[in-house]
């Protein structure tokens, strides 16, 4: 239905940009599996626009496309969505948009972590966003200089566009997949849990509208034979029954394969065996530590071995069930210190080696959680760009208990662990099918193993060699070594030209700065 605001303004054009890659990319792992990381949220704004009467055009890039060919010129409005890894790139396509006459707009991750930097680059700013938000733009579609406008609804939509309504901007995307073609969904928003490192942990769990699953589900059986679908949920399963029950409805059982990240307290082997018979693929459930944060992994009473002894025998049993595991682990936790929790983490490699291991280093971004006001308040947090802030490439908190060669040491020693020859064997041959085995293998030679290890090693090469390098790492210094910089103008490519000189750096302690502000 069209707004009454179309009978005396003209249609706008619009360009929608959701940014999975952050700049130009080679691998076989890109081409394979990009196209199968966009985000639900630009292709509900697309529809909504759209629905609003306005002309819109919208880009998944991968990597592989030229954004300067992909868009209509002379644009009104450009959204762009982006985690905070392609923040630069997206700062440098909004400069370009703008000086071509466009009104930007930034949504996505990135922009509910650092909305004060943001604001200096794009005219408006996105928190959670409902239809009324995107409305309030398309109704004022005017430049906001010289800072943007921040605009945040009260809490995340209860409704977002189903597939079936945004299958027009669905589609396009996934023919770019070669192979594998996975479908994004939602079955809610928001975590029970409140890990305090995580950006989830204070927004309200709220299921969404189980008939509109079964209803896409459906959908999706028209287009596909046995469709993929990846729940983009931060805890899938929490309404477990209500979730089972609308999947079971929609088609015959293992008419679907599913993708999901569970915590392991909602993974028991009778709901494991529900999963199955739903053809559920891949689980994605957090571990994140040995000492800490044992709410989602049912073992908050226990840690060290015991919780190392507990968690495999969890995961193995997950095994039987569901073909692919991937678990979650954080390293450089305060609760850790000395050899220990790396060495727990081998041993459960060793003990589970059908499993899939995923390293992230702890990272703050931003205002993202509660826990980063307080390493911004105990002067830990590093202004490392924000192209380096994917979780691996760089820690931009200074560790409690380490020294940084040595903990370079340690995350090389364990990343050595996962991704040695013969724990990629182990691997191999315990998987399930040949899919489990393809992904289990291509993302320990690509980089997410050896290519990370590869930069772990330069890293600690730096740190020793570098004096410069380590200041920087120490806090010592605000100077960016080249060594960061270099990267940046590489992986920009051609758009390196349109980044404004200041995104380099950013403010690491805005979160900081702007609570104490408040509570004067």
């Amino acid at each position: 239905m069209l707004s009454s605001f179309h009978t005396h303004k003209k249609p706008l054009k619009i360009g929608l940009i959701d940014l999975v890659s952050k700049g130009p990319a080679s691998t076989l792992w890109a081409k394979i599996m990009h196209a199968n990381l966009a985000s639900i949220m630009p292709q509900v704004i697309a529809t909504w626009c759209e629905q609003e009467g306005h002309q819109v055009t919208m880009i998944c890039y991968t990597g592989y496309e030229d954004l300067s060919k992909e868009l209509p010129t002379e644009l009104d409005l450009v959204f762009i969505s982006c985690f905070t890894q392609a923040a630069l790139l997206g700062y440098a396509l909004s400069n370009y948009y703008r000086k071509q006459g466009a009104v930007t707009v930034l949504g996505g991750p990135h922009a509910r972590c650092y909305p004060d930097d943001a604001m200096l680059y794009f005219d408006y700013v996105l928190g959670f966003t409902n239809r009324s938000t995107i409305t309030e733009i398309l109704n004022n579609c005017t430049p906001q200089q010289p800072t943007g406008k921040l605009l945040s609804a009260g809490k995340q939509p209860a409704y977002f566009c189903g597939v079936e309504e945004r299958w027009k901007f669905i589609e396009p995307t996934l023919k770019k997949a070669p192979f594998l073609q996975i479908v994004p969904m939602l079955a809610s928003v928001g975590c029970p849990y409140t890990c305090p490192f995580c950006i989830d942990s204070t927004v309200p769990y709220q299921p969404l509208d189980f008939q509109t699953i079964k209803t896409d589900l459906q959908f999706l059986l028209t287009k596909y034979k046995k469709p993929w679908i990846a729940f983009h949920d931060p805890n899938f399963g929490v309404r477990f029954e209500d979730n089972m029950e609308a999947i079971a409805s929609a088609g015959a059982p293992n008419s679907f394969h599913f993708i999901a990240e569970s915590s392991l307290s909602i993974l028991t082997p009778p709901r494991l065996d529900r999963l199955k018979q739903n053809g559920f693929f891949a689980l994605l459930p957090g571990v994140e530590s040995w000492y800490d944060l044992g709410n989602k992994s049912g073992s908050s009473h226990i840690s060290g071995t015991e919780k190392v002894n507990r968690v495999s025998n969890h995961v193995n049993t997950i095994l039987r069930y569901v073909p692919y595991v991937q678990t979650n682990f954080v390293l450089g936790l305060d609760s850790d210190a000395g050899n220990e929790p790396f060495e727990l983490t081998k041993q459960f490699i060793d003990q589970t080696p059908g499993a899939f291991p995923g390293f992230s280093l702890l990272t703050a971004f931003g205002e993202a959680a509660p826990l980063n006001l307080e390493y911004q308040q105990q002067g830990r947090v590093l202004p490392f760009p924000f192209h380096f802030l994917n979780n691996h490439l760089a820690m931009n908190i200074k560790p409690r208990n380490y020294d940084w060669v040595d903990f370079y040491d340690k995350v090389i020693d364990v990343t050595s662990y996962a991704f040695s020859a013969k724990a990629i064997y182990r691997r191999f041959t315990h998987s399930k099918g040949i899919t489990s085995r393809w992904m289990n293998f291509m993302r320990a030679i690509s980089s997410e193993g050896w290519g990370r290890l590869k930069f772990y090693k330069q890293i600690r090469q730096q740190l020793v060699e570098d004096k410069g390098f380590r200041k920087y790492f120490e806090g010592e210094t605000l100077q960016l070594p080249a060594f960061y910089s270099n990267i940046i103008k590489k992986d920009l490519g051609s758009w390196w030209q349109w980044l404004p000189g200041s995104a380099l750096s950013h403010n690491a302690n805005a979160y900081r700065d702007k609570t104490m502000t408040a509570n004067k």
